[in-house]
């Protein structure tokens, strides 16, 4: 069972992971209509400067949906600056906060923020510390098997989150030094998950439902977090749910949800949303026998209109839950 607040969850969770450029709130809200249990925002900085620019504002838009928790995802190296924000997020409405030990990014790690941090518990510990001190919302943490390939730093954190307090982890099976390369290593999550008294959810490489029903039957996670996969197959949770969970999956008129998709993305974006969808257009496309020649279609459609006819001229009308590879 996993419990977050007032958020409770007695069977394994399906989750959107945080994906910059990718889990805004139009996305979000599409991956809980098709079965993620919930999802957290895109990271933002706790930099003071960077916190409150337009593009963190954006960001940190929920849907008002009281049956799903506002997650906000911090990502710093400063626990001062950390639980400053923090504090700055439950007063704005944040249910639980996110600390972020897991980007890879060369822009975070010059920050000794992100996955940067495993190279140095003594300040993660600083940082989850100070955070949950700050606030009286839940705090979780997303991280990585280590830093170096092989020198997992993984139970240590994970003893560090248990002393301060941390409400749960999710853990992707990579290294920082592996960034998106090789394949995820969940049986190193599975001999965390049988090491620490918290809630352990697995993220990497989760694109199938048997797969999804595979890992939560061998290893008895509390929870899976989809990543890329969802890209252009937010149906995929559903899939998850009825194979681990047994839950019914909903019929899903696919055509119909791109459709609201586009307009979630105009209404939410404005004069950037064009580029934006582009982006989700192809994931959706990609799997079809046209998209050779769609792709070009795709990427010359200059408005909301042309790229609801592209719909038209792709004739996409899937039966539910057909599965469609991710990009």
């Amino acid at each position: 069972m996993l419990t977050l607040g007032r958020f409770t969850y007695p069977r394994p969770v399906i989750l959107l992971a945080p994906m910059a450029g990718v889990s805004d709130l139009p996305f979000r809200r599409l991956c809980q209509a098709n079965g993620a249990d919930y999802s957290t925002a895109e990271m933002v900085s706790a930099k003071p400067d960077l916190l409150h620019t337009g593009l963190a504002q954006n960001r940190l838009q929920f849907d008002p949906d009281p049956r799903y928790p506002k997650i906000v995802q911090l990502v710093g190296g400063d626990p001062a600056l950390m639980a400053e924000a923090a504090l700055v997020m439950q007063a704005k409405g944040a249910d639980i906060i996110d600390i972020n030990l897991g980007c890879p990014a060369k822009t975070v790690a010059r920050q000794q923020a992100g996955s940067a941090l495993l190279a140095d518990l003594g300040q993660a510990a600083k940082i989850l510390a100070a955070v949950s001190r700050a606030v009286s919302i839940p705090v979780t943490v997303k991280t990585r098997l280590g830093y170096h390939d092989n020198q997992p730093t993984l139970l240590d954190l994970a003893a560090i989150a248990e002393d301060n307090g941390i409400a749960a982890l999710a853990v992707h099976g990579r290294s920082r030094a592996q960034k998106y390369n090789g394949a995820a290593d969940h049986a190193a999550i599975a001999t965390l998950k049988n090491r620490t008294r918290l809630p352990v959810i697995a993220n990497g490489d989760i694109s199938d439902a048997a797969q999804a029903k595979t890992l939560i039957d061998r290893y008895g996670f509390d929870g899976l977090m989809i990543g890329r996969a969802a890209l252009g197959d937010p149906w995929l949770f559903a899939r998850c749910q009825a194979a681990v969970n047994g839950a019914p999956a909903p019929a899903a008129d696919k055509n119909a949800q791109i459709r609201t998709h586009l307009h979630d993305l105009h209404r939410h974006y404005g004069a950037q949303a064009t580029c934006i969808a582009r982006k989700h257009l192809h994931a959706y496309l990609r799997g079809h026998p046209a998209y050779n020649a769609l792709r070009t279609a795709v990427n010359r459609a200059a408005d909301l209109a042309a790229q609801s006819a592209i719909l038209d001229l792709a004739a996409i009308y899937c039966a539910p839950h057909t599965h469609r590879p991710a990009p």
